[in-house]
């Protein structure tokens, strides 16, 4: 990937989006990671910063780093930010019925809360929801259905986790958010490395060998330098999570 390329490929693909869908600009939730962080100086490069509202919405465990980094960098590109607690909006959600949620149910709220805060303040001023999901962990399905998997485009879903991390160095982010460990951060302490089969620098080779050249899984491990079990980690991952990445399915 030659980043000043990309960065500028990506950055036509948004506008023709905006342009085509007649939108005003554009919504998108700046949590304060690299992928997010990413998705946001692009659209500030392809529509100005008239055009773009971030959201910040940080629950009750939101690392304040996090949250001080979103800050930052709103306050560094000059656009519109917004912060709403989500908190109070998930509780009254999962109080609203008597049976107890698993941790990932109630996970997922807030996932979803986020998109719906999103698409409320998008639909209100015609603007689209950028998405800001990378192409690790849309093979791996490593998103909420709904949450912030709803969106109306995704700019970086094709560029693996790694590959996001150095366009964020080519944009001129901090440091301390281009090499932030990834993390969903739906529940105290949740780090992406404890649920994925490993580290984003291994991982991705994985990922690629498999699904963009199609090498067979012994071989794939191999060539990622990574052990089978791994491989087939990945693998099943990207079988059970099949149905996020494609329409409900229906009778024809």
């Amino acid at each position: 990937m030659q980043a000043s390329g990309e960065a500028d490929r990506i950055s036509g693909f948004i506008r023709g989006i905006v342009n085509g869908a007649r939108a005003g600009g554009v919504v998108l939730g700046l949590s304060g990671g690299i992928d997010s962080a990413v998705v946001g100086a692009l659209c500030v490069k392809a529509l100005g910063k008239e055009s773009v509202l971030v959201l910040l919405m940080p629950s009750d465990h939101t690392p304040r780093r996090d949250l001080e980094d979103a800050r930052l960098l709103s306050g560094t590109w000059g656009v519109r930010k917004e912060e709403v607690p989500i908190s109070r909006i998930v509780e009254e959600i999962t109080g609203s019925t008597e049976a107890e949620g698993t941790r990932m149910a109630k996970a997922n709220v807030q996932a979803r809360v986020r998109m719906a805060l999103l698409y409320y303040r998008a639909n209100s001023l015609g603007y689209l929801v950028a998405g800001t999901g990378d192409r690790s962990e849309e093979l791996l399905g490593y998103f909420t259905k709904w949450g912030d998997g709803g969106v109306d485009f995704l700019p970086i879903a094709h560029l693996y986790k790694t590959q996001v991390r150095t366009l964020g160095e080519f944009l001129g982010l901090p440091e301390g958010v281009v090499k932030k460990p990834a993390s969903p951060q739906l529940w105290p302490g949740q780090k992406a490395t404890d649920e994925i089969p490993a580290d984003y620098d291994r991982l991705d080779l994985a990922l690629h060998y498999l699904y963009d050249l199609k090498v067979k899984p012994a071989q794939a491990a191999v060539r990622a330098r990574v052990p089978l079990g791994v491989v087939k980690r990945v693998i099943e991952m990207h079988a059970k999570t099949e149905h996020k990445r494609n329409l409900p399915p229906s009778l024809t």
